[in-house]
């Protein structure tokens, strides 16, 4: 089975949860404590957040982590 460069992504619905409860990159990094830089890094995949980081993320947005995060692709809205 061919193994594709970034075997470890984890990927992200960070912007849409923000996106439609009208919450900015630096209301949710104030919330969680980061750099508001932080948040943008994680919604373009350019950093994996630790364990903790990702349940506070899904606890800020209530919904189960795999709501937010995922190791693969999330399907596109309307497909």
């Amino acid at each position: 089975m061919p193994t594709e460069g970034k075997g470890e992504t984890v990927h992200n619905r960070i912007a849409m949860l923000r996106a439609e409860r009208g919450v900015s990159r630096r209301q949710l990094a104030g919330a969680l404590g980061v750099h508001y830089q932080t948040v943008g890094y994680l919604e373009r995949g350019e950093y994996s957040p630790s364990l903790h980081l990702a349940l506070r993320i899904a606890g800020f947005f209530e919904v189960p982590v795999e709501v937010v995060f995922s190791t693969e692709p999330f399907p596109r809205i309307g497909q």
